[in-house]
């Protein structure tokens, strides 16, 4: 079993910033690739942003490119989201979660159901 539990959520006003983490325990950090995605109210669980084992390669939804950067600490066991120039449709319930790597979830990394674990997430509202 993997626990995720993120942090770092808040209200802010478009145009600006905020940093979410992910602390995991469990079983070994490094073992998991590991991802952000985000539920708006009404909306589908979409992917926002995904980073590998050892952090080496990173991929991002397009409507985050250039805003948004994940990362990792693997000896902190811990993923961050740092997000900037946020826009009020980007107010959502902000998840990180993980998954062990197979040839299909490497192929569809972007769906929800090739995660294994999921944090509880953390609210971000932007207000206009």
């Amino acid at each position: 079993q993997v626990q995720l539990v993120e942090s770092g959520g808040g209200l802010l006003q478009a145009g600006g910033s905020l940093r979410l983490s992910c602390a995991a325990s469990g079983r070994t950090f490094s073992n998991y690739v590991m991802s952000w995605f985000r539920q708006a109210p009404g909306k589908e669980r979409e992917f926002v942003a995904t980073i590998s084992e050892m952090g080496r390669t990173t991929n991002y939804a397009d409507s985050v490119k250039g805003r948004f950067t994940v990362s990792r600490d693997n000896a902190k066991n811990t993923v961050y989201l740092q997000m900037n120039s946020l826009a009020p449709e980007e107010t959502a319930v902000y998840y990180c979660a993980a998954r062990q790597r197979t040839l299909s979830s490497d192929i569809y990394y972007y769906r929800p159901a090739n995660y294994n674990y999921w944090g509880q997430g953390t609210q971000v509202t932007v207000s206009s």
